[in-house]
C-alpha cells in the first residue's frame, strides 16, 4: 500500500465536504457542520492565504482517502496543532495511521524544525488515543465536560509529542516514511 500526501485542491472540496459531514467522522469532532460547496470554496480561498495552516489530501494507492492539517505554523513558541481523518472506510488501516502519524513527526521536527505537536481527542475515542500512545505521544491532561456538542458534554484528552521525545523514541519505531508535499 502506497500513501502519499499532496496539498488539497479546489477539485477536492466536494469530497472533503462529504467526509466532513459524515456522522461517523464528525462523531469525534468538536462540530457537526452543515457545509455547502460555495462555503467550502470560501474556506479554501481563506486557508490558501493563511500562513498559519496547511492542509494535505491523504492518498492511498493514488485514491483520495482523507485530510490531514497543521495549525499554529506562525506561533513563535514552535508548538503546532494537528488533526486528520480518513473518510474512505475501505482505505483505513492501522499501518497507514501509524506511518502517517510518525511521518508527520519527522516533517514537524526535521523539516519545519518545530518544538512540539499537540492534539486534543474526545476521551471516548479510545482507539485514536491508543494510536497516539503507540506512536510515542504523551497524555498531558484530561478535561471533563470540556466540549459541548449538540447539548452533550464530552471529556477531552490533550496529548503532545515534543522534538526531544521523538528523538528518543523514533529509533524504536518501524514505519513507512511519507513525504508531505511543500
Amino acid at each position: 500500500m502506497s500513501v502519499t500526501l499532496r496539498k488539497i485542491r479546489e477539485t477536492d472540496l466536494e469530497k472533503i465536504m462529504r467526509w466532513r459531514m459524515d456522522p461517523e467522522i464528525t462523531r469525534y469532532m468538536n462540530t457537526d457542520p452543515r457545509l455547502t460547496l460555495d462555503g467550502q470554496k470560501k474556506w479554501f480561498a481563506a486557508v490558501r492565504e493563511n500562513p498559519d495552516v496547511r492542509y494535505w489530501m491523504i492518498l492511498v494507492d493514488g485514491r483520495e482517502a482523507g485530510v490531514i492539517n497543521l495549525t499554529g505554523l506562525s506561533r513563535e513558541d514552535g508548538v503546532l496543532g494537528w488533526a486528520y481523518y480518513v473518510g474512505e472506510k475501505k482505505l483505513r488501516s492501522l499501518k497507514t495511521a501509524l506511518s502517517l502519524e510518525m511521518s508527520l513527526y519527522d516533517y514537524i521536527f526535521d523539516t519545519l524544525r518545530k518544538e512540539a505537536l499537540i492534539s486534543d481527542v474526545f476521551t471516548l475515542n479510545k482507539g485514536v488515543i491508543q494510536l497516539h500512545l503507540l506512536c510515542g505521544c504523551e497524555i498531558v491532561e484530561e478535561k471533563k465536560a470540556h466540549i459541548c456538542k449538540n447539548g452533550v458534554f464530552y471529556d477531552v484528552t490533550f496529548m503532545r509529542m515534543t522534538r526531544e521525545r521523538w528523538q528518543q523514541v523514533r529509533a524504536g519505531k518501524k514505519y513507512e516514511a511519507m513525504i508531505f508535499e511543500e
